[in-house]
């Protein structure tokens, strides 16, 4: 079978998503959403790096219905503003029986308020909705299949530690205020919005393990610039915030069961400088106790300035190009990694000379 698939916007993610896509022996892409009128009626290939495809991208939605995918690869920068409209647009083509495979903060659809609605819509024309990306999405995977070692379990740990300069997406970082004022009003609400994707995470996990959570608590804290910075994509002033340390808790009984933490800062020069060890940090703490670390480095030798620096975009795309064939299979409404079956990289095992 060969899955016909589109691109909403061709962005950062979604670059690395539609070249494997377009590698994949068992993938065709056949269109594409541009947000930019500069966009629309470009050839794909050339928007995402990779040459023409005789495919042209386009702004007109009922366009992109009567190509007919399979599946819609749904990766725009997302704004709680925007919510709203993202939300229709999805059942849009959940109810015309159009899978959907997203990154765009989403998980389940619980912190949007529409994972009911997401479900329902799926349900109307055999239609999944599945998200991911590496976290959350992979790591808290990738957790949950440690978690099978063990013969008791008493709190589960993840935490995501980067010093984050390279990764060069203004607009993500708008969301969650870095360069702001922090005696600005109301961060703590923009803080929360711009990470309750992790909010989502812990529920799909208390759900895999069949944990009934009393609430999910959030906890900030930031990092200050000790002096001006300029990264050339985004300027931080001195005393405007650099770093970001989130905690979304999982918690039974007055305990914490579920803890998925982030460390996020754009230079040392912060204040406090929080340790970054870089990577993810897994502990399930039980019988056994559980440690990993997992993180993403170049191929030896490697040194392709593009791909440094889109490691961590790559990261969050693949996952969810390597689960298209299970979710155009899977039950209707939305689904999670376990309604799945193993989402490995088929079909990307080269065993020639790459050199």
């Amino acid at each position: 079978m060969t899955y016909r698939v589109v691109l909403w916007t061709t962005g950062h993610v979604a670059r690395f998503a539609g070249r494997a896509i377009a590698e994949h022996p068992e993938m065709e892409l056949v269109g594409a959403y541009a947000w930019s009128s500069e966009k629309v009626g470009r050839d794909v290939g050339e928007l995402i790096g990779i040459g023409p495809l005789g495919v042209t991208a386009t702004n007109d939605v009922e366009e992109i219905h009567a190509l007919k995918p399979d599946v819609v690869g749904y990766y725009p920068i997302m704004r709680t503003e925007a919510i709203p409209e993202h939300t229709d647009t999805l059942c849009r083509f959940l109810e015309a029986g159009i899978n959907v495979d997203s990154t765009a903060n989403v998980i389940t659809g619980r912190w949007w308020g529409a994972e009911e609605r997401f479900d329902e819509a799926g349900r109307k024309d055999d239609a999944s909705l599945f998200a991911s990306g590496v976290n959350p999405g992979s790591v808290n995977r990738l957790m949950l299949t440690a978690t099978g070692v063990c013969s008791e379990v008493r709190k589960l740990s993840v935490w995501e530690e980067a010093e984050c300069s390279g990764y060069d997406s203004p607009e993500l970082w708008e969301t969650v205020a870095f360069g702001h004022d922090p005696s600005e009003p109301d961060l703590e609400k923009y803080f929360h919005q711009g990470t309750a994707v992790f909010e989502d995470a812990v529920a799909m996990m208390a759900d895999a393990l069949e944990v009934e959570l009393d609430e999910i608590t959030y906890v900030p804290e930031v990092a200050l610039a000790r002096k001006d910075l300029d990264l050339g994509w985004l300027f931080i002033k001195r005393g405007h915030i650099a770093g970001l340390k989130n905690t979304w808790l999982g918690i039974v009984n007055g305990k914490e069961v579920i803890e998925l933490g982030t460390i996020w800062k754009m230079t040392e020069n912060v204040d406090p400088n929080w340790e970054v060890r870089h990577g993810w940090h897994v502990q399930i703490d039980g019988i056994p106790t559980v440690k990993m670390h997992f993180a993403g480095w170049p191929p030896e030798g490697n040194a392709d300035s593009e791909l440094l620096m889109g490691l961590a975009m790559l990261m969050t795309a693949l996952p969810t190009v390597h689960a298209i064939p299970h979710v155009v299979k899977a039950r209707p409404g939305v689904v999670s990694y376990k309604d799945l079956p193993l989402v490995a990289a088929a079909r990307f095992v080269k065993t020639g000379d790459t050199s």
